[in-house]
């Protein structure tokens, strides 16, 4: 593996040698976390802090991990994603590393050369590995899709695991969409910004008067029937919670039920405050419906038979909801904030190391669908042999056991060593899972996700930008 840094960012300007020293000289802490583990905490010249954890009897392999979006203000490292995976991983002689980012929420300027940063601070204290794989969650999967991408001469191979694999246009766009429909049909009056929030504060107070206006509307049929229509619109499965009772194929009713509930989350997490932030990052808005046809966005989504049925139920007539979410007054995006979520958040889709991909079914705040917008993105470039992806049958964002990551990454290992891919299949999954863990679940199943209803990478622009 090369182990040379990396360009950084425009503000990191210390040159290679300079930020070397720095990185082997700032750890503030070197103690044994186990009798047989070497743990290591430090802090890189940006500011993060990162996670070492080596056995002694280290297998010479170095899982570089990527956390989720944290909000803020702690900002812990992480060298795993969990702590059941993280005693296992070490058992078997995994090397586990991690940054924190320099800064919080929209970060991946950060977190990438933060990531690349601590890379180069384990190679210089422990010496170069014999394999290294770059693994995340949630966002962290964006984060380490964008490695694998930008940076595969540092990696040999990456999994994602409930990853925002489908870039950040295409995140901020299928955000958008729910909540404008909310505001359309349930709050027509309403002044609530959508785009261009001002503060945390104004981001607070538009998702609480949108989430009121859905705990109003779920009072009455024809109030659910245009909650299930926001859901549609982002592909919310009918079962998004562990919690949730599964429900039958033609029980509309509990399916919204378990819907409602996810739509007020998006509210509360992505649709005002993590937009916010990542408007002021960008400098403006980074998302768009000009151009949308509502009716048609309906007719892919994986839920439109539900919102079919409800809408009937209800007595409301769905064409004339598809037609006044199409007359609504657009919003636009500024043309500099697209291209910068665009160049720092958005793929290629060109691969050159292989990547493994797993994701639950039941998504709701990074739908499943997800996967097929890479998939789209990988296919157009030429690469699709080296991307394969796996599904789960389980409810919720990441409830993953510890067995299916670590069959996601002996899925990947085995890869590397045959370089073919062997068994991607669920039940071989399930068998590597079984044996890596007995004790925990093993859930892969046979799945196709729907494509992704607002699909954007560098490759393919999207409509109405």
């Amino acid at each position: 593996m090369t182990t040379g840094t990396r360009t950084r960012t425009a503000r990191r300007t210390a040159c290679a040698a300079a930020l070397l020293l720095a990185l082997t000289a700032v750890p503030t802490s070197a103690v044994a976390a186990a009798a047989n583990t070497t743990h290591v905490e430090g802090q890189l010249p940006s500011g993060a802090t990162y996670l070492m954890d080596v056995p002694t009897t280290w297998n010479g392999t170095v899982l570089l991990f990527s956390h989720g979006y944290t909000a803020g203000p702690a900002n812990p490292a992480q060298d795993a994603p969990d702590d059941a995976t993280k005693a296992l991983l070490l058992e078997k002689g995994y090397a586990l590393i991690g940054s924190s980012y320099a800064t919080t929420g929209w970060a991946v300027t950060d977190a990438v050369p933060d990531q690349l940063a601590t890379l180069t601070a384990f190679t210089e204290r422990f010496g170069a590995a014999s394999r290294t794989i770059a693994w995340g969650r949630s966002y962290g999967g964006l984060v380490t899709t964008a490695i694998a991408e930008r940076h595969p001469d540092r990696i040999d191979g990456s999994i994602s695991l409930c990853g925002l694999v489908h870039g950040g246009v295409a995140n901020w766009n299928n955000t958008l969409d729910p909540a404008f429909a909310i505001k359309t049909l349930l709050a027509p009056g309403s002044e609530v910004p959508l785009v261009n929030i001002a503060d945390q504060t104004a981001a607070n107070d538009a998702a609480n008067t949108l989430t009121n206006v859905v705990d109003s509307a779920q009072t009455t049929a024809g109030g659910r029937a245009r909650i299930a229509l926001a859901a549609a619109l982002h592909n919310i499965p009918v079962w998004n919670q562990p919690t949730q009772t599964r429900p039958a194929a033609t029980d509309w009713d509990a399916q919204q039920s378990n819907q409602y509930d996810a739509v007020k989350g998006l509210l509360k997490i992505a649709a005002f405050n993590r937009r916010q932030e990542a408007e002021a990052r960008a400098g403006g808005n980074m998302s768009w419906n000009t151009g949308v046809d509502y009716a048609k966005l309906l007719g892919r989504s994986s839920v439109r038979k539900e919102v079919t049925e409800l809408y009937k139920k209800a007595g409301l007539s769905l064409k004339a909801d598809l037609a006044a979410l199409n007359r609504a007054p657009r919003i636009s995006a500024d043309p500099a904030a697209v291209a910068w979520m665009s160049s720092t958040s958005s793929f290629t889709g060109r691969l050159t190391k292989p990547q493994f991909d797993a994701h639950t079914i039941g998504d709701a705040l990074v739908p499943v669908q997800t996967e097929s917008a890479l998939k789209r993105a990988v296919t157009a470039a030429g690469s699709s042999a080296l991307l394969r992806q796996a599904y789960v049958d389980n409810a919720g964002h990441c409830t993953f056991s510890t067995a299916e990551q670590l069959a996601a990454l002996h899925t990947l290992e085995a890869r590397l060593t045959t370089g073919k891919w062997q068994g991607t299949d669920p039940e071989s999954l399930n068998s590597r899972a079984a044996e890596a863990d007995p004790t925990s679940a093993a859930r892969y199943v046979t799945y196709r996700p729907t494509p992704y209803l607002r699909p954007y990478d560098l490759a393919h622009r999207a409509d109405g930008q």
